[in-house]
C-alpha cells in the first residue's frame, strides 16, 4: 500500500508539470537559433530568399524533406518559364546517365525557348564514396579513370562558367560529399538547399511563413497544442500540414486561431486523437479521457497500443523533469526523451 501511495504521489507531481512537454518543444524551437555553425547549404527560407534575388544556373537540392524540394523546384520553374511552359522545356536525367550526355545537354542551345532546364536525379559523382549507387564513370583501368577525370573536369568548367541559356538542378536524398571538387564548384557557382526532415523543434521554419502567408497567427494555447501534437507524429508530412492549415484558414474567421479551432481541424489525424487522450489524462479530466478512449477503441485502435502510449507519455514527463533539474535544456532533451526532434 505504501508503494502504491508513493507511486500515486509521484504521478500527481508529474501531472502537475504536464506543460513540461510543451516547454521542451518551445525551448528547442528557439534553441536552433543559437548561432551554431552550419553546413555549406541553405535552409529552405534562406534558399527561397536568395532565389528571389537571382536564378542561379546550377542548384543542388539535397535532403529527405520532399515538400521543400518540390517547392524549390516549382519556384525555379516559375522564374525560368513564367508562361507555364516549364514542364516541356525541362530535360530529366537519372543518376546512371553518362556524363557526356549531361555535358551535351548543357551545351546544346534550346530550339523552342531561350532557356533550357535540366534536372539530374541522384547524381553519383556528388555522393560520398560508399553510397548506394556507384559512379558508373569510374573503372578499374587507368585509361578509363583518366577519361572519367577529363569528363569531370569538363563538367566542373561548365558549372563554373555555364552557358547563359542552361540551368541545371541536381536532386539527391543523401548528403553530398563536400570534399569533392564538383560539390565545391556547385557551391561557388550556385545554391545548395539542405532539405532536412522536419521535427518538432524546427517546425517553426515552416509554420511562421505559412501563417504569415495566410494572414493568421496561433494563440498561445493553440501553439502549445500544435507543438505537442507534432511531437506525437511518427513522421511529419508538411504537405499534409500545408493542406490542413489552408482548411484552418477558411474555417477560422478571426485573425488569431484558437486551440478549439485547431483541435476541430486536426481531430481526424490518429496521432492527434491519441494526443488528445494523453492530454486529457494529464489534465485529470476523467470524463473526457474515457470518452476519447471509447472513441479510439471504436475506431479500431488496440487497447495495448493506447496503454503503451500512455506509459510512454508518463515516462517522458518524469524523465523531462529529472533532466531539466540537472540543467539539460533545448535539443539536448530530445534524444533521452525519444521525441520527434
Amino acid at each position: 500500500p505504501s508503494r502504491g501511495l508513493q507511486a500515486r504521489n509521484a504521478f500527481d507531481k508529474i501531472i502537475e508539470n504536464k506543460k513540461i512537454f510543451a516547454f521542451v518543444c518551445v525551448v528547442a524551437a528557439s534553441a536552433r537559433d543559437c548561432g551554431c555553425p552550419r553546413g555549406m547549404g541553405m535552409k529552405f527560407n534562406e534558399f527561397m530568399g536568395a532565389l528571389r534575388k537571382e536564378i542561379p544556373h546550377v542548384c543542388l537540392l539535397e535532403g529527405e524533406e520532399h515538400y521543400y524540394v518540390e517547392k524549390a523546384v516549382d519556384a525555379m520553374k516559375r522564374r525560368l518559364f513564367p508562361d507555364g511552359a516549364g514542364e516541356d522545356a525541362i530535360e530529366r536525367l537519372s543518376g546512371d546517365m553518362d556524363i557526356d550526355q549531361l555535358i551535351g545537354l548543357v551545351e546544346t542551345v534550346p530550339f523552342f525557348s531561350d532557356k533550357d532546364g535540366i534536372t539530374v536525379q541522384e547524381p553519383p559523382f556528388v555522393k560520398a564514396a560508399g553510397g548506394k549507387k556507384k559512379d558508373t564513370q569510374a573503372t578499374d583501368s587507368a585509361k578509363g579513370k583518366k577519361m572519367a577525370d577529363k569528363k569531370m573536369e569538363r563538367l566542373q568548367q561548365l558549372i563554373a562558367s555555364p552557358p547563359s541559356f542552361s540551368y541545371v538542378i541536381f536532386l539527391m536524398k543523401e548528403k553530398p560529399d563536400k570534399r569533392k571538387k564538383i560539390t565545391k564548384a556547385v557551391e561557388q557557382a550556385g545554391l545548395i538547399l539542405e532539405a532536412e526532415p522536419v521535427r518538432a523543434w524546427n517546425i517553426n521554419d515552416w509554420l511562421r511563413p505559412k501563417l504569415r502567408a495566410l494572414g493568421k497567427e496561433l494563440d498561445r494555447d493553440a501553439y502549445e497544442y500544435f507543438l505537442n501534437a507534432v511531437s506525437m507524429m511518427q513522421q511529419i508530412s508538411l504537405s499534409y500540414l500545408d493542406q490542413e492549415f489552408d482548411k484552418l484558414a477558411l474555417f477560422s474567421k478571426a485573425p488569431r486561431i484558437t486551440k478549439r479551432e485547431i483541435i476541430e481541424v486536426f481531430a481526424g489525424l490518429p496521432e492527434v486523437s491519441v494526443f488528445a487522450l494523453v492530454d486529457a489524462v494529464s489534465a485529470k479530466d476523467a470524463k473526457k479521457a474515457l470518452a476519447l478512449l471509447v472513441r479510439q477503441l471504436s475506431d479500431g485502435t488496440y487497447f495495448t497500443v493506447l496503454l503503451a502510449l500512455l506509459a510512454r507519455h508518463v515516462r517522458q514527463l518524469w524523465q523531462a523533469r529529472l533532466l531539466m533539474a540537472r540543467g539539460v535544456r533545448g535539443r539536448a532533451l530530445a534524444k533521452p526523451l525519444e521525441l520527434n526532434f
